[in-house]
């Protein structure tokens, strides 16, 4: 989408800073007598890492649901008086990278319907597959219904969450957890939810649970959130995962959960690398844990004869302490990130644009001067990225720079709620590491082996996705899905 400098929409200030960006962090608590949206809001806060384009929260009293949401930052979006205004017992939040659709405020979340039971709002993390079938199933379900299929244009969003939420406002009868029981089996692809009615919190997870949700217990009630890190910030203890293909509901009543689909557990092993927080445990595993010994098996594999490791701050530095750890050469900081930079809500000017790379990091001359570096950073997509660092590492008075990537290459784009390159723009589609170590401008380079990232998981390979290393797609990817991030939005607009 081209930049406008509306004030109110973030722009990438480096065009060629392509990071993979993960589609979204939800966020649930039903806790009567607490101050559920500041807890909502700090959730978040600690998710935003997972989504920096807009923020919402919704809230229920017991008597009417109450949606706010706005383009920005969580930081940006609420402030004292608006999270006053969000009074309740149950809330849900999200803040999201759009996968699917325009990062507009239409397509911001919690959607929001009406149905004859009330409101229902709902977040979402994840890219379903099926989105062109789920929208002539919207249209068939809304007629029999006699409800319009979506809001009218101009009102409405155009991302697969809108249309999974207007099918479960098209069920007419019984609860909102029957509706789900019913819909969810007829959807492709990755969803964590959480969603909610005026009385009750519900979450859940694909089959193959390919985005983490978790579940933690408060004393005075229940927090569903992407992340154990969130639980963490909000004074949860952590209970379990809520596991592929479970719906849970929490009420008065308490916690009660149904199965709708068989597990058939394909967790994204990309969250070990770049996308969950170190903070974070998956399935059991600390994700620091793992990626300090992928930077150890890195090492390993990929010898250098060197003076310094550094990381490209921040996911990759358990990576580089790994890897220093290992090969006994010393770990220090050759790179320095300005962690307030890369959204902006300020066009930036064609000056500013052509700092590119040193908007972000800034090296220090004084330990990299005259030395043989080992740069550790958590993966390669377009290459713009490490091209811009070496360059200027060199520039700075490096020696030899030698590149260590604590993932294996990137080859597949994926189609579950990561936003990389289309395959064509994947500097390791069509390219052999010599070339892309060429490409960059490095001395050297070396990637971890699939069968090492997914032994440092602790996962076995078989209930993990590895789609984007080595294109064995675990859920079935339509034409239509394969168009790109626009593709519901262009079949949206054609009706």
């Amino acid at each position: 989408m081209p930049a406008r400098g509306d004030g109110r929409l973030s722009h990438d200030l480096d065009p060629a800073d392509h990071t993979p960006k993960d589609a979204c962090g939800v966020f649930g608590v039903w806790a009567p007598g607490e101050e559920v949206a500041k807890l909502t809001y700090f959730g978040l806060y600690a998710l935003q890492h997972r989504g920096q384009e807009s923020a919402g929260i919704a809230v229920s009293n017991g008597q009417q649901v109450l949606v706010y949401k706005e383009m920005g930052l969580v930081s940006q979006v609420f402030d004292e008086a608006v999270l006053e205004s969000l009074q309740g017992h149950l809330a849900i939040g999200h803040c999201r990278y759009s996968t699917t659709g325009s990062s507009v405020w239409e397509n911001a979340q919690p959607t929001f319907r009406p149905t004859p039971r009330g409101g229902l709002a709902l977040a979402h993390n994840g890219n379903l597959t099926n989105s062109a079938e789920l929208l002539d199933l919207v249209d068939k379900r809304a007629a029999e219904v006699g409800l319009m299929p979506l809001p009218a244009r101009g009102e409405r969003g155009t991302t697969d969450t809108d249309l999974l939420t207007s099918l479960l406002a098209c069920h007419q009868d019984g609860s909102l957890d029957d509706a789900a029981a019913d819909v969810l089996p007829e959807v492709r692809g990755a969803y964590s939810l959480v969603f909610m009615d005026e009385t009750t919190l519900y979450a859940a997870r694909d089959p193959q649970g390919i985005r983490p949700l978790m579940i933690g217990r408060l004393a005075s009630g229940w927090v569903v959130a992407s992340e154990n890190a969130a639980l963490d910030i909000v004074g949860a203890t952590f209970v379990r995962e809520v596991e592929p293909g479970e719906l849970v509901a929490i009420d008065d009543q308490g916690l009660r959960s149904r199965r709708f689909a068989p597990a058939d557990p394909k967790g994204c092993l990309f969250e070990y690398v770049y996308l969950a927080r170190p903070d974070t445990k998956i399935a059991g595993r600390s994700v620091h844990e793992s990626r300090v010994e992928v930077g150890r098996m890195l090492a390993r594999e990929h010898p250098a004869d060197a003076d310094l490791v550094i990381p490209v701050p921040e996911s990759a530095t358990p990576a580089a302490i790994g890897y220093a750890e290992e090969s006994g050469i010393p770990y220090g900081h050759g790179l320095v990130k300005n962690s307030y930079v890369g959204r902006t809500f300020i066009q930036p000017t064609q000056t500013i644009r052509r700092l590119g790379i040193r908007l972000k990091y800034n090296p220090l001359r004084e330990m990299i001067e005259g030395k043989r570096l080992v740069m550790v950073d958590d993966s390669i997509v377009r290459g713009n990225t490490q091209r811009a660092l070496v360059r200027m590492l060199r520039d700075a008075g490096a020696r030899e720079v030698h590149v260590r990537i604590s993932s294996p290459p990137v080859k597949w784009p994926c189609f579950y709620g990561i936003d990389f390159a289309s395959r064509s723009e994947l500097i390791a589609a069509e390219r052999e590491v010599d070339e892309i170590c060429g490409a960059i401008g490095a001395d050297s380079l070396g990637f971890i082996s699939l069968d090492s990232l997914i032994a440092a998981s602790g996962q076995p390979r078989e209930r993990l996705c590895r789609a984007c290393f080595d294109g064995a797609y675990p859920i079935e990817i339509p034409q239509s899905t394969r168009r790109g991030k626009f593709h519901l939005e262009v079949a949206i607009s054609g009706r």
